[in-house]
């Protein structure tokens, strides 16, 4: 499945020939990315994304979420999906993350707000939730010009690298907003 967002950007669904995709630029921005996603510092090895990206596709039914590589002219610059859905209150989350050469370009903002669509309008979900570290501030800048509400300060919800915990943003926004 594509999801066309511009001329230029398109979401693909994550297929297993994207894991050296990821893999490469993990391996090559370990520093960069490592600083607000935790997996980084557990991607050793082209088998570890590789793994993932099974885990993904191969899901069973009743836990399947959509996860999408974004993609510039065909080329990759990050993912973004569908996380902890709850179906039975029509709550998801999503998650997004995006190489450094193609930060600041408007590419996740783009990506998040076709997304929301999907799961709005082709998936049934009422309400979708972005989390993002208290000191991650371009992440947070995300759901705040995509119109999403902030709630509150999730404390302790996340488990960086380093065995540090940190503070999460919660911001959300519902199907009829």
């Amino acid at each position: 499945m594509k999801i066309k967002i511009d001329s230029e950007l398109e979401l693909r669904q994550l297929e297993l020939s994207d894991s050296v995709d990821i893999f490469n630029t993990i391996n090559t921005q370990r520093e960069y990315l490592g600083k607000w996603l935790p997996f980084v510092s557990l991607t050793k090895k082209l088998e570890d994304t590789e793994n993932f990206v099974n885990s993904v596709v191969n899901a069973p039914k009743d836990n399947f979420e959509y996860t999408f590589t974004i993609r510039k002219q065909n080329e990759f610059v990050g993912l973004i999906g569908l996380k902890d859905s709850d179906r039975t209150n029509k709550i998801t989350e999503i998650g997004y993350w995006i190489s450094e050469k193609f930060q600041k370009e408007g590419i996740v903002t783009k990506s998040v707000d076709k997304l929301c669509v999907f799961a709005f309008e082709d998936q049934g979900f009422n309400r979708i939730q972005i989390k993002c570290a208290v000191e991650n501030k371009v992440s947070a800048n995300i759901p705040k010009r995509l119109g999403f509400k902030f709630e509150g300060i999730e404390r302790d919800g996340e488990l960086l690298t380093g065995n540090v915990f940190t503070d999460l943003e919660v911001y959300s926004k519902l199907k009829n907003d």
